[in-house]
């Protein structure tokens, strides 16, 4: 089975070093995806939006890293939109077991919130939701 292209979507502000683990994930003997760095270091300014829908053309998923401040992260409510609008999977996984993690304001209401395990990951990447 091909692995599954996988963009993350995160506070890069508050939630970089979640990310950098969930990206060493992805070099696991048994990852079912793989990962390359689509983040976006420079602020929200001018073609930033068209910046992420083309980086959104080739992937399969997008993982959206919620931490406790991901509802005030205007980037990942942008990512997350965008991924709406083009039809993306995606699913919101807890970036922290214990912390109290928000989703993204433009989650839709059923989105749940995901623990993060090996497992969980796995299953959540092939499709399982």
């Amino acid at each position: 089975m091909a692995k599954k292209r996988v963009f993350i979507s995160f506070d890069y502000d508050n939630d970089e070093g979640a990310k950098i683990m969930l990206a060493g994930q992805a070099k696991h003997e048994d990852s079912p995806f793989d990962f390359k760095d689509a983040s976006l270091k420079e602020p929200l300014t001018g073609d930033w939006e068209a910046k992420v829908r083309r980086r959104m053309d080739n992937i399969d998923v997008v993982v959206v890293l919620c931490g406790e401040k991901t509802h005030t992260a205007k980037g990942v409510a942008a990512e997350v939109k965008i991924a709406q609008e083009k039809g993306k999977e995606y699913f919101l996984l807890a970036a922290y077991s214990d912390k109290t993690c928000t989703k993204p304001t433009t989650a839709l209401s059923p989105d749940k919130m995901y623990n993060w395990t090996w497992d969980n990951l796995k299953i959540l990447i092939g499709g399982g939701r």
